[in-house]
């Protein structure tokens, strides 16, 4: 029978080390699931500071040293840098080895990176669904991933022993493993976080606007409302923006549902249709307490979210 504490990968290379790269490292060593772990990211500053937190085993800035002899190599980069980063490790990938992601879109991630990979090695594209609005490598730690889902989108043809290693490796990370077509994934992940980021992003621009024109001191008077929705919106700038360019189809039809919504509701507004307003927030009230009750969340007024945290 086999060691359930076993590594699963002998040596895990991640190329990008800010909040997910940095919470991998750190989850991987945790929990036993990597021997030995390389880490690469572009900013020195960055290789820097992952060496004096001790969270990988070698680190530096040299892609192809990060992945050479590495099982399984997983970009945690922002989306449109993936393709070129694929194009620069592919000759370096060893035969068998996995090649996965962390992007929160994944038809665009396929479509930059399959092209470079080596018909020796795996592809299969991922998504921790999981994060805060702090970034770099201090914000990571290794409970990120508890109780969070990971989707696996393997494409046709995919290899089923690679698929089920990689699985195993969200799973002892503490993910929830879910598998879907990298379509579908871009459709929900659309209506579940792209649409709620741009919707913060739009609402915290408007009321800085507001703050500039009206000196309303909208920041010092935020009500959990704004605060929630700034929370959001502080998120990396250039992962969203990246995310947004790479996923626009689905967004936009996304974007054009909630068009449709918010005229139904601002006639509701406008006609003084309360019947029409309760049965609208009883609906919405019932999901989220419908996310609390599948540990998604936490009832907790800060959403049960503190400073980040050494693991």
């Amino acid at each position: 029978m086999a060691d359930a504490r076993a590594p699963i990968f002998e040596k895990v290379a991640l190329i990008g080390l800010g909040l997910i790269g940095s919470s991998i490292a750190r989850g991987a060593r945790a929990y036993g699931a990597a021997t030995r772990i390389a880490a690469s990211d572009a900013s020195e500053q960055v290789c820097a500071r992952v060496r004096e937190l001790g969270i990988a085993d070698e680190t530096t800035a040299d892609l192809a040293q990060t992945v050479t002899g590495a099982d399984l190599v997983i970009l945690c980069v922002p989306v449109g840098a993936c393709g070129e980063v694929a194009r620069v490790i592919a000759p370096h990938l060893s035969p068998g080895a996995i090649l996965s992601d962390v992007g929160s879109v994944k038809g665009a991630i396929v479509a930059q990176v399959a092209p470079h990979v080596p018909a020796s090695a795996h592809f299969i594209p991922a998504h921790p669904i999981a994060g805060t609005e702090y970034s770099g490598p201090d914000a990571g730690f290794a409970t990120l991933f508890q109780n969070r889902w990971c989707i696996l989108t393997p494409q046709d043809g995919f290899d089923g022993e690679a698929v089920r290693k990689l699985s195993a490796f969200w799973t002892r990370l503490g993910a929830n493993v879910e598998t879907m077509s990298a379509t579908h994934h871009d459709l929900v992940l659309a209506v579940t976080s792209h649409l709620p980021h741009l919707i913060a992003y739009n609402i915290v621009g408007t009321a800085a606007d507001l703050e500039e024109v009206t000196q309303s001191e909208v920041i010092k008077f935020s009500a959990s409302g704004f605060r929630d929705f700034t929370r959001i919106a502080a998120s990396d700038p250039t992962m969203w923006r990246d995310i947004f360019l790479n996923n626009k189809d689905a967004v936009l039809e996304m974007l054009g549902r909630f068009d449709e919504d918010l005229t139904a509701l601002r006639r509701m507004i406008r006609t003084g249709d309360g019947d029409g307003l309760f049965a609208l927030f009883t609906r919405t009230r019932a999901i989220r307490r419908s996310i609390i009750e599948q540990g998604q969340d936490t009832a907790a007024p800060d959403f049960g979210r503190s400073a980040p945290r050494e693991e």
